[in-house]
């Protein structure tokens, strides 16, 4: 479990500590529940790292909700729902060369428009032969984004990042000689599945 979430477990345990004293049993199962729930929610399962050359990996758990070829390059964004590993690993290995944060709503992270509108985190890696944008954004549930890499940091491939805290979104924007692997509606695996590769390397 990542120490983000100690609270988020600890909290509820202690209420259900104060429950149980008092042999109120009804409550002391809700928040021994809802302690549960955090530790998994807040899980950081092994991954097992692709070592193929040239490729780029999903950066987050969940469902592909969308795929285009745009005139900035290839995009692909991932919808994580709240049982989702929420962690973030970094799609490319590469220097951290910008991250900048964007105030903004807090609607559904589905709709189209949350790329533009919503509250984000957008961190520029360049590596050896590529550079890809990776953007955290928040949706209903969300309340915090959370990165722990900062401009001049170099991450490896697949390294963890940065979490969003209940319910999100990550997107990507790749160069446009990337061929993409995924389609709207597939499951990725953060760090493990290969979401595209670089032609013409």
């Amino acid at each position: 479990m990542v120490k983000e979430g100690i609270p988020f477990v600890l909290i509820p345990f202690v209420i259900a500590l104060i429950f149980a004293f008092f042999q109120i049993w009804s409550g002391v199962a809700l928040f021994v529940g809802l302690a549960l729930f955090m530790a998994f929610f807040f899980r950081d399962p092994r991954r097992t790292i692709p070592t193929e050359a040239d490729i780029i990996v999903s950066a987050a758990d969940g469902k592909v909700t969308r795929v285009e070829d745009r005139e900035d390059g290839k995009f692909v964004s991932v919808f994580l729902s709240p049982v989702d590993v929420h962690i973030n690993r970094a799609p490319i290995a590469g220097r951290v060369v910008k991250v900048e944060q964007f105030q903004g709503k807090k609607a559904p992270a589905t709709s189209n428009e949350a790329s533009q509108t919503n509250e984000r985190n957008a961190m520029t890696i360049e590596g050896e032969k590529m550079t890809v944008v990776c953007t955290q954004i928040v949706g209903i549930l969300a309340r915090r984004i959370v990165c722990w890499s900062k401009a001049g940091d170099s991450l490896a491939l697949g390294e963890k990042y940065g979490l969003i805290k209940f319910g999100s979104r990550t997107d990507l924007l790749m160069p446009k000689n990337v061929e993409i692997f995924v389609k709207v509606g597939d499951r990725v695996v953060g760090g493990e599945t290969i979401i595209g590769r670089l032609l013409n390397s």
